[in-house]
């Protein structure tokens, strides 16, 4: 499903003269953002013993996205979070919020703010144990003084929204926690704000309800359309829930961009290891069909990469000339493939295997063909594909 925001500002892009294909890598740089963030510094410490959490970072946010903030912890996610919730002032660089700068005002002026622009859902839920679901939903509506019946037909809607319109009379500690948080979500939208963010919503639910709640999660935002914007260390997260991307490593943005570009063009060799299922080769000259280009030796391989044959099976495949010999040094089931992990002559290579094929074991020996892999320097990847396949118009990586 598509967000409402998302079509409308493809609409906007395309009578202002863009192409699809601009829109789908630079989003309109003529509308506002929403939350622009230049130059932010922010350090820890005084004197000689400073720790820097975010160096000269650069970050947009336009109407209607919703973005996924990601990477190791550590990497700046939550000192970034607490600066666009305005918990947390930058050190040096300027932050606005729908084109005005809210870098200088006041601490009465910032908590206005957050209280009433931007919605917050929580890890812990942060619902009130002694107040039932209704009160807790209203309790934002309350503050801002809003009138019995209009508090009465919000609570109703949200609960209508986020799928629970039965549970008003409940408190918080007679539901599950995938209904907790559905709640902690219908109580941050109470108030109608312009922001909503999420810090890592679904790290104390189980595995099974926390993929339902994604699904969920994605739906209820495109009904809705609000920029929103969830911090998860959980890479498959960002990857299902989100419109754009945001990579953070060691207080930087590594790279900002929509799902599907992200993991097929990664712009640095950490983006390229962060995003996926990776394997590093240190020197994949020895690898057949692969010369290594200038300064590059080191590779990564993705299994998605990599086709592997049973060694009989492979004396009529087409490209068998370019296979690599391996040995299997691992087999473990993944629901609707084996997932194999193969030495060939020491480097250690993972890819799919299909359900229906003969079995492998631990030590069997396989025919390996490697598509193509990422080549790395300390900036950036380059995609190279096997010489063989390259060469050849039998086969389509």
């Amino acid at each position: 499903m598509v967000s409402p925001f998302f079509v409308a500002r493809l609409k906007i892009c395309v009578l202002r003269g863009h192409t699809v294909k601009e829109f789908a890598k630079g989003r309109d740089l003529r509308m506002e953002p929403l939350i622009q963030m230049t130059n932010i510094f922010k350090t820890y410490g005084a004197g000689d013993v400073q720790v820097a959490a975010l160096k000269q970072l650069n970050l947009s946010i336009f109407p209607g996205e919703f973005a996924a903030i990601t990477g190791h912890s550590g990497s700046g996610k939550s000192t970034l979070m607490n600066i666009i919730t305005d918990n947390l002032r930058p050190t040096a660089g300027e932050v606005s919020l729908d084109g005005n700068s809210v870098t200088d005002l006041s601490d009465r002026q910032l908590s206005h703010i957050r209280n009433r622009q931007i919605g917050f859902v929580f890890q812990s839920y942060a619902l009130f144990p002694f107040m039932t679901v209704y009160d807790n939903i209203a309790y934002g509506l309350k503050v801002q003084k809003k009138d019995k019946k209009f508090i009465k037909q919000r609570v109703a809607e949200l609960l209508e929204l986020v799928g629970l319109p039965d549970v008003g009379k409940r408190y918080p500690d007679q539901l599950s926690g995938g209904q907790r948080q559905r709640i902690a979500l219908a109580r941050a939208l109470a108030p109608q704000p312009e922001l909503l963010l999420l810090d890592e919503p679904f790290a104390a639910i189980d595995a099974k309800v926390r993929k339902e709640l994604r699904t969920w999660l994605r739906d209820t935002i495109d009904k809705i359309g609000i920029t929103s914007i969830f911090v998860t260390h959980d890479q498959d997260e960002a990857i299902e829930v989100a419109d754009e991307i945001v990579i953070t490593n060691k207080g930087r943005v590594e790279q900002i961009g929509n799902p599907v570009e992200i993991y097929l063009e990664p712009k640095t060799s950490f983006v390229a290891q962060f995003i996926g299922q990776s394997a590093i080769i240190e020197d994949y000259s020895k690898l057949k069909g692969f010369e290594v280009t200038e300064n590059n030796a080191s590779a990564i391989i993705r299994p998605e990469f990599i086709e592997i044959n049973k060694f009989e099976d492979s004396e009529y495949h087409p490209f068998e000339s370019s296979m690599e010999d391996a040995v299997v040094e691992d087999v473990s089931f993944r629901g609707n493939a084996f997932e194999v992990k193969a030495s060939i002559d020491g480097i250690s290579v993972t890819g799919r295997y299909p359900l229906n094929a003969s079995r492998l074991k631990k030590g069997d020996k396989v025919k390996v063909l490697i598509k193509k892999l990422y080549t790395i320097d300390e900036n950036t990847t380059n995609i190279l594909v096997n010489k063989a396949l390259d060469d050849s118009e039998l086969y389509y990586i």
